[in-house]
């Protein structure tokens, strides 16, 4: 289960439909993001992101996420797997934690064939 940052105190966290093999862990996850406070002892505004349904190449279950989108200047850029009603919520989800930026959805099914996404391959390389 993945977490990351956004603007304005706010924590965007992927979680998952409870017949997921995952789910157990996802619990334990949102449970634990509860109880954060920021350095001010403010709880942090929790957002929740949909999973895309599996997506499979050769037999192997892919990490597909919508938290790794990429954030760029006045934009951010979110990958989607072609499942409309997932996509739209994730976008949507995005667009609530960054509500000044463009929200932008790449078709990243090809992409995660290579077990990451968008910010992942725009990560370095040492």
């Amino acid at each position: 289960t993945t977490v990351r940052l956004a603007p304005n105190d706010t924590l965007l966290y992927v979680s998952c439909m409870p017949d997921d093999e995952q789910y157990d862990d996802f619990r334990l996850l949102e449970n634990e993001l509860k109880t954060l406070r920021t350095a001010d002892r403010r709880r942090y505004r929790l957002l929740s992101l949909p999973s895309p349904k599996p997506i499979y190449f050769d037999g192997e279950r892919l990490p597909a996420t919508y938290a790794n989108f990429l954030v760029v200047n006045g934009a951010v850029i979110v990958p989607i797997y072609d499942q409309p009603d997932s996509d739209s919520e994730a976008m949507r989800v995005i667009g609530e934690a960054f509500p000044d930026r463009e929200i932008v959805g790449i078709d990243a099914t090809v992409i995660i064939r290579q077990h990451g996404s968008i910010h992942c391959m725009t990560m370095q390389i040492y």
